[in-house]
């Protein structure tokens, strides 16, 4: 208990699948959150239940990144940790990709992420550092050819991790960035892509969980953990990385 004891963190996409798990284990352990999300109704469920405060956010709109920073400095006075975790999966290749999906994703992912951070820089700088964790996927690494747009996106995150965490490090701002790249884990994107890809609806097995561990998906809390380290300072030598948990399907 108490690892990332006062530390307040904007955890986005919040208010569900991973999103909602690190949220949970984030604020066991100690943390201030403040959680975002397009899902309202959900998202404010989320905070009641947990203790956090809820501001409601669409990150592809710049305008509410600064309007968020206003309202964290005004309900906690300052900023050590964020997750960019707010993302969308639309099943499309490369020849089935509209215009529109793409600039949706695009804006969803790499803008949402792009101004996260940099309006989290500028209140971290005043707070004495922190972590900003960005969230990827093993589509980064490998390419998945039903998302084409959402493997673009998480592959632009990837790299522009890397570019953040130098420039704070070489400007000595004592922030750290990494990115997370999750597998296959049981959340509703994931369920989503099994029943319409392969025919698997998850939640609908008799024993969900047998179903799950047959398949070797993960667990929501399988990346939560990751997210609660990086936040915490056990990383502080930690920047820059890409944390994989895909319990090795992209090393073979």
């Amino acid at each position: 208990m108490g690892r990332v004891e006062n530390k307040v963190v904007i955890i986005t996409g919040a208010a569900s699948g991973l999103g909602a798990a690190d949220a949970r284990m984030l604020r066991s352990e100690g943390a201030k959150l403040i959680l975002t999300d397009i899902n309202v109704p959900a998202g404010e469920a989320l905070a009641q239940e947990i203790g956090a405060a809820f501001f409601p956010q669409d990150v592809s709109e710049e305008d509410s990144w600064q309007a968020l920073m206003e309202f964290t400095l005004a309900t906690y006075g300052r900023l050590d940790g964020l997750v960019n975790n707010a993302g969308i999966g639309i099943i499309a290749n490369i020849e089935t990709t509209s215009t529109a999906v793409w600039r949706q994703t695009m804006g969803v992912h790499l803008d949402g992420t792009f101004w996260g951070c940099q309006a989290a820089i500028k209140l971290m700088k005043a707070s004495g550092g922190g972590s900003i964790i960005n969230m990827s996927s093993t589509a980064a690494l490998v390419g998945i050819p039903a998302y084409l747009a959402y493997s673009a996106a998480k592959g632009g995150i990837r790299s522009m991790t890397k570019s953040i965490a130098i420039h704070c490090k070489q400007q000595k701002l004592g922030i750290r960035c990494n990115s997370v790249h999750p597998g296959s884990i049981s959340t509703p994107m994931v369920h989503h892509a099994l029943k319409t890809l392969v025919g698997v609806d998850l939640p609908a097995q008799t024993d969900p969980e047998q179903q799950r561990l047959a398949m070797g998906i993960g667990e929501p809390d399988d990346v939560a953990h990751m997210i609660v380290y990086l936040i915490s300072d056990e990383s502080k030598h930690i920047t820059g990385s890409e944390m994989v948990i895909d319990n090795g399907d992209t090393v073979v």
